[in-house]
C-alpha cells in the first residue's frame, strides 16, 4: 500500500516535473530550495508560528518530493544528486526539530517536550540510519512507516493544529519512529541469517 502512494504521487507529480525539467530547473537548485524552506519552518516554529511554519514545511516538502522527480525527468539523476538530497533531508529535519527544541526550551519552557523533541529527532535519524546501514551492507531496508515523507506529514498537521497538535505528535513520534527504527533491526537480522 505504501509503495502505490508513492507511485500515485509520482505520477501526480510527473507533469509539474517535466515543466520544471523543460525549462531548465535543476534538481539541487530545488533541493537547496526545499532545504532553505524547510529551515525556515523551524525558525517559525521556534518562534511559536505553527500554522505559518506548517506552510513552509509543506512547500519544503513539495521541493523535496520534486527534486527527485525533476531528476529523472531531465535524464539528470545522479549518485551525488541522491546523495546531496538524502544528506540535506537530515539538515532541514535537524532545523526544524532544533526550532522546536528552542521552543520548549525558551518560549514555553518545558522539561518533558525539549525531552521529547530530543528523541523524536534522534529516532528519525535512526529511521534513517538503519536503512542507510542496511543498504551498505548490501540488504534492502524499507520497512516500517516512519520515514521522512510519514514523518514530515505528521509534523506539517501537528503544525496546523497548533502547540496541542506538536505535543501529541512529539508522543507519537518518539514512540513510532523508535518502533520503525527496532522494525529495521529485525528486519536486517532475519535478511543476514539468511
Amino acid at each position: 500500500m505504501k509503495r502505490h502512494i508513492k507511485d500515485q504521487g509520482r505520477r501526480q507529480l510527473a507533469p509539474l516535473a517535466r515543466a520544471l525539467a523543460n525549462i531548465g530547473i535543476s534538481p539541487d537548485f530545488l533541493t537547496w530550495i526545499g532545504f532553505l524552506i524547510s529551515s525556515l519552518a523551524g525558525v517559525l516554529v521556534g518562534g511559536g508560528r505553527f500554522r505559518i511554519a506548517a506552510l513552509a514545511l509543506l512547500l519544503g516538502g513539495l521541493c523535496d518530493v520534486l527534486d527527485g522527480a525533476v531528476a529523472r525527468a531531465s535524464g539528470r539523476s545522479t549518485q551525488f544528486g541522491a546523495f546531496l538530497d538524502s544528506t540535506v533531508d537530515r539538515w532541514a529535519e535537524m532545523f526544524f526539530f532544533a526550532g522546536l527544541l528552542y521552543y520548549f526550551v525558551g518560549p514555553q519552557p518545558s522539561t518533558i517536550y525539549a525531552l521529547l523533541v530530543f528523541f523524536a529527532a534522534g529516532g528519525s535519524f535512526m529511521v534513517s540510519y538503519t536503512r542507510a546501514r542496511a543498504e551498505g551492507l548490501g540488504l534492502e531496508c524499507t520497512v516500517g512507516w516512519m520515514e521522512r515523507p510519514e514523518r514530515i506529514a505528521v509534523l506539517i498537521l501537528a503544525s496546523l493544529i497548533g502547540l496541542a497538535g506538536i505535543k501529541i505528535a512529539l508522543w507519537l513520534l518518539t514512540v513510532l519512529v523508535f518502533w520503525t527504527s527496532g522494525q529495521r533491526m529485525l528486519h536486517v537480522h532475519r535478511e543476514a541469517k539468511s
